[in-house]
């Protein structure tokens, strides 16, 4: 591999381990510090590579680099060294050993990913750190993920990390009698960081599977880790590997999406479907039945053919408890697609035209499919209104299908 591909394939997988490092030495009031050097040692590696040839161990180098990088931040930084790290951190010095141990790098992830998963400071700020600090995201592609500008994303991550400040938040497991809350807070992270790919906002692209892969990532070293290996975590876990073992079906070779009951399941992941029924078998120990256990079975059935009268009355009866457990017109809606192939399209129409939810162009394009084979006219106004709320380019294009379909088919 030449350098060219190699240095932003180790930035993703390296940026985030040596920052995470570096900012549980020095403390999250120097976050800021971290990150320079953790940028400093790949800029290093990008003006010394091409003329001295890639390093037999990259990685171990990037270590090294980064470690001295610190040393001689700590020694010529005389303030920080006498004054301030030694208030934060007691008995180090400038000359210290620097952990870059496998061990010391995922502990010093997930302590993180606690540290900015804070109540502190709110969701979007939480999954802009998690996308920054721990997954090597650049400020531009946080900007896209949000749809908004990289001002607004410096600023949102300038405030937050003022906040974590302020708070004196450490970079620690949290206590036994506050785990629950912020583990919560974590789940809570990861699940919005893994939607955000699985259906992008973004006006390209369907699926954003960088975003989910790296919502997976992190959740694994969660299960991977004896204090948080617990059922919610895995539950998660096996939802996000039931989701993503569509993708590869749920978009055609233009980008476009294909809906659920149109996608070829040749192209399901097995693989992955089997990690996700392993981590829900996992997941189902103990008496804790969380949403993420209910969204799991849900996943699950829909990787299971062919459709039968008992797969949708499960779904279903999942749906029911899901809303019982926490309600939310979107969950509401989800559900009215299982109400479909259980009580037929007329009650499902009834279902969904209470929830009444005119600005959500899923809402309309869901009655498009069901009034269509029924009352194509009212279908066709449905697909209308929906082209008119997406925002999505590829999702434009098979709303516009849609209605181009029953056109054709009513003038027959």
């Amino acid at each position: 591999m030449q350098y060219q591909q190699l240095i932003p394939h180790l930035f993703r997988a390296e940026f985030s381990k040596i920052s995470a490092v570096l900012c549980r030495l020095l403390g999250i009031e120097h976050i800021e510090v971290a990150e320079d050097i953790a940028g400093e040692t790949f800029l290093t590696a990008l003006e010394t590579w091409p003329y001295r040839g890639i390093p037999a161990n990259p990685k171990a180098w990037l270590y090294t680099v980064a470690g001295n990088k610190a040393r001689n931040y700590l020694r010529r930084d005389k303030v920080f060294t006498e004054k301030i790290l030694p208030a934060i951190k007691p008995g180090i010095s400038a000359d210290i050993e620097i952990d870059f141990s496998d061990e010391h790098i995922t502990d010093s992830l997930l302590q993180m990913l606690f540290a900015v998963c804070h109540p502190a400071i709110s969701t979007e700020a939480q999954i802009g750190l998690a996308l920054r600090i721990l997954c090597g995201f650049g400020i531009d592609e946080i900007a896209t993920a949000f749809l908004t500008s990289k001002e607004t994303i410096n600023k949102r991550l300038f405030r937050a990390k003022e906040k974590l400040r302020e708070e004196k938040v450490q970079i620690a497991f949290p206590e036994p009698a506050v785990t629950d809350k912020r583990l919560a807070a974590v789940l809570a992270t990861l699940y919005l960081l893994f939607s955000e790919g699985y259906y992008s906002e973004n006006r390209e692209v369907v699926i954003r599977e960088e975003l989910c892969n790296e919502a997976m990532r992190l959740n694994l070293l969660l299960i991977n880790n004896t204090r948080t290996d617990l059922p919610d975590v895995n539950a998660l876990y096996a939802l996000m590997c039931f989701h993503a073992s569509r993708f590869p079906a749920r978009k055609d070779n233009g980008g476009q999406m294909i809906l659920y009951h149109q996608q070829d399941e040749t192209l399901w992941n097995r693989e992955l479907i089997a990690q996700g029924a392993y981590y829900l078998n996992k997941a189902s120990r103990g008496t804790v039945l969380s949403k993420y256990h209910l969204e799991a079975g849900i996943a699950y059935w829909y990787t299971v053919k062919p459709d039968t009268q008992e797969k949708w009355e499960s779904v279903l009866k999942l749906y029911n408890i899901l809303l019982q457990v926490e309600y939310s017109p979107v969950t509401a809606l989800n559900s009215i697609y299982a109400i479909s192939k259980v009580h037929g399209k007329q009650q499902a129409i009834a279902e969904a035209e209470q929830l009444s939810l005119p600005d959500n162009h899923f809402y309309h394009m869901l009655l498009g499919e069901l009034y269509t084979g029924i009352n194509n006219h009212t279908a066709k106004e449905h697909f209308a209104r929906a082209l008119s709320l997406a925002k999505n380019v590829l999702e434009k294009q098979t709303i516009r299908k849609r209605i181009e379909y029953l056109t054709v088919d009513r003038k027959a």
